[in-house]
C-alpha cells in the first residue's frame, strides 16, 4: 500500500465517496489506501457528515507547519528515549483515538483514554495529561470526570499525594460489567412498557422481544467477562531470543 500523506485530490475523492454513501473500506480500496487511513482522516476532520476536502487539506498543512516549528513535548520525549519511532507512535495514537470515537466517546475523552492506555507508567496525573495532549487542565478534568462516570478510569493517590488516573485491566473489566448492567436496566424498562401498552398488542410484543434479546446479551457479557478476567492480569511470555527458530524458519 502506498505511503505518504494524503493528497488534495485524494481528499476530494474521499469527500465524493462520503457523499455517495460509500463505506470507509470501499473508499480506501478505490484509493489503494489502508481503511484506517481513511477512517482517521474523516474523523479527524469533523466526521462523515461535515467532512470537506479543502478544509481537511488546509488543516493538515497547518498541523505539519506547527510540527516543523517545534518538537511537541510530552508523549514524544519518552518515545525517543525508548527507541520508538515517534511518527509511528503518533499515528497509532491517532488510530486508537479514532476507534474510540467511533465507539461513541467524545474526542477529548478518547484522547485521554488513549494516553492512559499507551503510557508505560500505567497512570498519569492531570498535569501530565495536559502536557501530553497540549490542552488545558480544565479540559482534562472534564474528560476524566466523564470517563470515571462510565467506569473507564479510576483515581488513586501516589506517594506524593498526587491524584493519578488509571485505565488498567480491572477498570476495563468493571466497565464491561457496567455495560452488562445497563443492558439489564434496558430490559427491565422495556418490560415495563409491555405492561403499560398491553400484552396482546404488537408494540408490547416488540418490547418483549427487545427485553429478551438484551437480557441474553447482558448475561453473555457478564459470563464472558468473568471467564476472561484472568487474561487482563496475565503477563505475556517474554519474547524468544530467536536462536531456536520455528519449523518454517528452519525449513
Amino acid at each position: 500500500m502506498p505511503g505518504g500523506r494524503l493528497t488534495q485530490q485524494e481528499r476530494q475523492q474521499i469527500a465524493l465517496g462520503l457523499a455517495d454513501g460509500l463505506a470507509y473500506a470501499e473508499i480506501a480500496r478505490r484509493l489503494d489506501r489502508p481503511t484506517s487511513t481513511i477512517t482517521r482522516e474523516v474523523m479527524r476532520n469533523g466526521g462523515p457528515t461535515v467532512y470537506r476536502a479543502d478544509l481537511a487539506h488546509r488543516a493538515t498543512e497547518r498541523r505539519t507547519h506547527r510540527r516543523r516549528q517545534t518538537t511537541p513535548p510530552g508523549p514524544h520525549t519518552p518515545a525517543q528515549a525508548d527507541g520508538r519511532d515517534i511518527e509511528a507512535v503518533r499515528e497509532y495514537e491517532e488510530t486508537f483515538t479514532t476507534l474510540l470515537m467511533q465507539s461513541g466517546l467524545p474526542k477529548m475523552m478518547a484522547r485521554v483514554l488513549t494516553c492512559l492506555f499507551t503510557t508505560d507508567a500505567g497512570s498519569l496525573t492531570a498535569s501530565e495529561l495536559s502536557q501530553r495532549l497540549q490542552v488545558s487542565p480544565a479540559s482534562v478534568s472534564k474528560a476524566i470526570t466523564l470517563l470515571e462516570g462510565q467506569g473507564l478510569v479510576r483515581r488513586e493517590r501516589d506517594e506524593r499525594r498526587r491524584e493519578r488516573y488509571i485505565a488498567d485491566g480491572d477498570v476495563w473489566y468493571q466497565a464491561t460489567l457496567a455495560s452488562a448492567r445497563a443492558n439489564t436496566q434496558l430490559a427491565e424498562t422495556a418490560r415495563q412498557g409491555v405492561a403499560v401498552l398491553g400484552r396482546d398488542t404488537p408494540a408490547a410484543a416488540r418490547l418483549e422481544n427487545i427485553a429478551r434479546f438484551v437480557d441474553f446479551i447482558g448475561e453473555s457479557i457478564t459470563r464472558a467477562a468473568e471467564q476472561a478476567r484472568e487474561i487482563l492480569f496475565t503477563h505475556p511470555d517474554p519474547p524468544s531470543d530467536g536462536t531456536a527458530g520455528s519449523e518454517s524458519d528452519r525449513g
